[in-house]
């Protein structure tokens, strides 16, 4: 995929604008979902498989890609991939436990025994 440019007129002028490419890919292989801003890596939530659980251990967004909410549309894409798969998840990253925590129609991924661990409502 690549980058969108789009003209518009201000004040008579023609300006263009770079809108960038986002897309989430799972990298099984690494055992982490990527998210990719124009075809570069900009960041990765870690997980380890355990049978049917994830346990989502590191999200990691690098510094010049920090406040574009990369971290929010990865953590989401992840998670309805995990979802689709069938696995459940046990939140251990900090960025993954809030945005459940935020977002409570997640919650049904983590186990309800599991979640009084991770401060999440029953």
């Amino acid at each position: 995929m690549g980058h969108e440019e789009h003209g518009i007129t201000l004040g008579g002028r023609l300006a263009t604008l770079h809108i960038m490419s986002r897309e989430v890919r799972a990298n099984d292989e690494k055992s982490r979902f990527e998210i990719h801003v124009d075809g570069q890596v900009a960041g990765f939530t870690q997980y380890r498989r355990h049978g049917e659980r994830a346990d989502f251990v590191h999200t990691e967004i690098g510094d010049e890609f920090e406040g574009q909410g990369l971290a929010t549309e990865l953590i989401r894409a992840a998670l309805d991939d995990a979802r689709t798969r069938g696995w459940q998840v046990l939140p251990y990253c900090q960025f993954v436990k809030a945005f459940i925590a935020k977002h409570d129609d997640y919650l049904d991924l983590v186990p309800a025994d599991q979640r009084g661990r991770f401060g999440l409502a029953p």
